[in-house]
């Protein structure tokens, strides 16, 4: 059994930095894809950043250069830097993975993780 859990999300002034963390039991997260996704109300869930099992990485570009995706395979652990947050960056984050090993070298399409943490709230207001 595949089991996330995210933490870190708090309120923060714009301009402000978290760092999110997801503990992941059941598999060993350095034998497939890891990502980052988020979900504001009214919108679509789209993906923030992803890491591959050689550690390559993506991310979306209205966070490049100041979120960074990251994994302490010791830990089990995924982790997202969010660096100089933006009101626009509020929203419910949650992480993911992908548990097929066929896709576990791709960091390029968003649409097929299929394990869920439950999210923690991420808010950047003044």
């Amino acid at each position: 059994q595949v089991q996330l859990v995210e933490s870190g999300g708090d309120s923060v002034q714009p301009g402000g930095s978290l760092r999110l963390s997801c503990v992941a039991s059941g598999y060993a997260i350095s034998r497939y894809r890891m990502g980052w996704f988020r979900q504001a109300p009214g919108k679509e869930r789209e993906g923030v950043a992803a890491i591959d099992s050689f550690d390559r990485t993506n991310v979306t570009d209205s966070v490049e250069g100041r979120f960074t995706i990251s994994k302490d395979t010791a830990k089990n652990t995924l982790y997202l830097q969010m660096n100089r947050l933006k009101p626009e960056d509020t929203a419910m984050y949650y992480c993911a993975t992908d548990t097929d090993w066929r896709r576990a070298w791709s960091v390029q399409d968003w649409d097929k993780y299929d394990a869920w943490g439950q999210g923690t709230q991420v808010t950047v207001s003044s």
